[in-house]
């Protein structure tokens, strides 16, 4: 008789765990709290109709399923301490506790903590009021970045170009609470993600997100609008650098601040004439890389999470598919600011070749037709021989899928195409 394994979350990163979790011989059942129509038509996954950051609720429904092992998806349930929840009871949990978890939920948090280890990152400022962040402002030079302290699904930072810009955005994030102020970095962005149990460090392949929601990385910033796995500027030299300057300080901090971890860490970076610094961490995997990366993983996800929520040693290294994973977000009308829901969703069944998978993100069901209920929608995956193999089998399959309004990017991939 296989294991258990519950999954809190319902977006594309918790598809995408959700399917490879279903791979393993080890595992008999997934429960997705809530999952999303995408989980619910997988082999062995089972939608719950609960509340992620709901302990009670998580705590409960682990017990009375039996289950061997919760992986937590976002970050919001980390932060409310669902984890904690768990591991009172006696349940084995992949994801940090409440304390760790605010290096995603706690810019300032986050940034002190770098500066406190010597993780190289942007210089800063963390302001409550207007008044000292606005003086800050006048004393650097332009661009800025301004970021929201708390969670705000990667979309609480402004770069801005002009004063105006820069106070506006002060003045709007500081109704929500405390704000970093930051200096620009130059450079191209890239995500390493590795799991951290203990102390110890196991990176997994490296991944490049595109933030923008526009072509040629132009408009707002989301959640993300695609990503691609490997990628060019992380190779052998810059990786074995990001373990020694970044990830292994980072490991060791958390151990020296008396914090446990026993979960993934992701450290958003920019690779640039300064070097390697940190942009962010998140607590979590990135949504959209969970994608091509769980479609490029060949270890047995189960066995590897589980040994790690239970700090026993890591193994040494993972087994990837030699080819490239490109992703494309497919996004409802109106977003990032005003999604538009209830869009029917055609074509998803033709979408459905060799070596793509869709992952669903906002989707519902109504009267058996899948429709919109999200700013992303799905994510198509392609596995290719080639980055540029890849990105043509996703893209051919985007072009079988139509609702009205539909928003995607059509350069996914194209900083690792131009470097090749």
């Amino acid at each position: 008789m296989g294991a258990k394994v519950m999954i809190l979350g319902g977006g594309g990163r918790e598809h995408a765990i959700a399917w490879k979790l279903a791979q393993s011989a080890e595992v008999a059942e997934v429960y997705c709290v809530p999952g999303n129509p995408g989980t619910a038509a997988e082999a062995k996954v089972h939608n719950l109709a609960l509340t992620p950051t709901n302990a009670d609720q998580v705590v409960a429904a682990a017990h009375a399923l039996g289950v061997a092992l919760v992986v937590v998806g976002p970050e919001a349930p980390l932060v409310a301490g669902v984890g904690d929840a768990l591991r009172r009871a006696g349940i084995p949990v992949f994801g940090p506790n409440a304390a760790g978890a605010m290096l995603e939920g706690s810019k300032a948090h986050a940034k002190d903590f770098m500066k406190r280890h010597g993780i190289p990152t942007a210089r800063y400022g963390h302001f409550t009021e207007r008044g000292p962040a606005l003086d800050y402002l006048r004393a650097h030079p332009l661009p800025v970045v301004i970021k929201a302290d708390g969670l705000a699904a990667g979309k609480g930072v402004v770069v801005a170009v002009e004063h105006a810009e820069a106070e506006a955005a002060v003045h709007r994030f500081l109704q929500w609470g405390p704000i970093v102020i930051e200096e620009f970095l130059e450079g191209e962005e890239a995500s390493f993600i590795a799991i951290v149990a203990d102390g110890q460090v196991l990176p997994l392949a490296g991944s490049q997100d595109h933030k923008r929601l526009l072509d040629g990385d132009q408009g707002p910033n989301t959640g993300g609008m695609g990503a691609y796995s490997p990628t060019p500027n992380l190779d052998t030299a810059t990786s074995e650098r990001v373990l020694r300057e970044v990830m292994r300080p980072a490991a060791q901090g958390l151990m020296a601040d008396r914090t446990p971890y026993r979960g993934f860490l992701y450290a958003g970076l920019m690779i640039g004439p300064a070097g390697v610094k940190v942009l962010e961490f998140n607590c979590r995997l990135g949504d959209p890389e969970t994608q091509p990366l769980m479609m490029r993983l060949r270890s047995d996800l189960y066995t590897l999470l589980l040994t790690a929520a239970r700090g026993d040693p890591l193994p040494k290294t993972l087994g990837w598919d030699s080819r490239t994973a490109l992703c494309v977000v497919l996004a409802a009308a109106g977003y990032p600011e005003h999604p538009r829901a209830d869009d029917p969703i055609l074509g998803l069944s033709a979408a459905h070749e060799d070596a793509v998978k869709i992952f669903h993100a906002g989707t519902a069901t109504r009267d058996d037709t899948i429709i919109t209920a999200g700013g992303r929608v799905l994510g198509v995956t392609a596995l290719g021989d080639s980055l540029a193999m890849a990105r043509q089998r996703a893209y051919a399959a985007v072009a079988d899928i139509h609702w009205p309004g539909l928003q995607h990017r059509r350069d996914i991939g194209h900083r690792g195409l131009h470097r090749t």
